[in-house]
């Protein structure tokens, strides 16, 4: 949600399927298997294709890709315009989590190169949870981890920005809030209490007045 790195998994997943002589469109991608983790993902292609991959077939396509997203995003910022401008807003106010079905390193390696690590008191992800979004999963570990800090806070408190309906979902599952931003699906495609248009557009005033519904 706050990368715009969605094309780059698709032509990493593409690639890597390609190897295996497994044909992946962008529509087939954006439409079916943008919510999953790469190992669901991976998983579920295989299925769709009736390719009985094994789970180290798997975990070798994931390591694939990885390397690949690594190569892609050498030197280059993906964050959505003013993205990291929200981020910081939202820190000084708030504690704040990521629940993501990217890889630990990948989530880390954007944040560190744009000096946003700091600004997360949890990082969930998908190899944090036995199972991805839409799962409940990533977000009720994320708030299980902000309680740590915030003993008495409750799901229903929390607020999930997310821009797709997998993770929307998710959170909602978890009994977050939501807002959806209508940067990667059309608005009508996000079921949320709030839609804005992008990230950037994000009024943190607006927060405080969700978390009180």
């Amino acid at each position: 949600m706050l990368a715009n790195s969605e094309p780059l998994h698709f032509r990493a997943f593409r690639d890597v399927l390609l190897a295996q002589g497994v044909v992946l469109t962008e529509a087939q991608y954006y439409g079916r298997y943008l919510g999953f983790d790469d190992a669901s993902a991976f998983a579920a292609i295989g299925e769709d294709r009736q390719r009985a991959w094994t789970r180290e077939e798997i975990g070798s396509f994931v390591a694939q890709k990885a390397a690949e997203m690594t190569e892609l995003e050498r030197d280059v910022c993906i964050l959505f315009p003013r993205a990291a401008d929200v981020v910081r807003r939202a820190a000084s106010a708030v504690p704040i989590a990521i629940a993501s079905g990217a890889l630990g390193h990948e989530i880390r390696r954007v944040l560190d190169r744009e000096q946003l690590t700091s600004c997360f008191s949890a990082i969930v992800a998908a190899e944090d949870t036995p199972r991805s979004k839409p799962s409940p999963d990533p977000y009720a570990l994320a708030v299980e981890l902000l309680r740590r800090g915030s003993p008495d806070l409750r799901p229903h408190e929390c607020l999930a920005v997310e821009d797709s309906a997998w993770g929307l979902q998710s959170a909602r599952a978890a009994g977050l809030r939501t807002i959806g931003v209508a940067q990667s699906y059309p608005a009508e495609s996000l079921i949320a209490d709030l839609v804005i248009p992008v990230i950037g557009d994000l009024d943190l005033s607006t927060l405080g007045d969700l978390r009180r519904l």
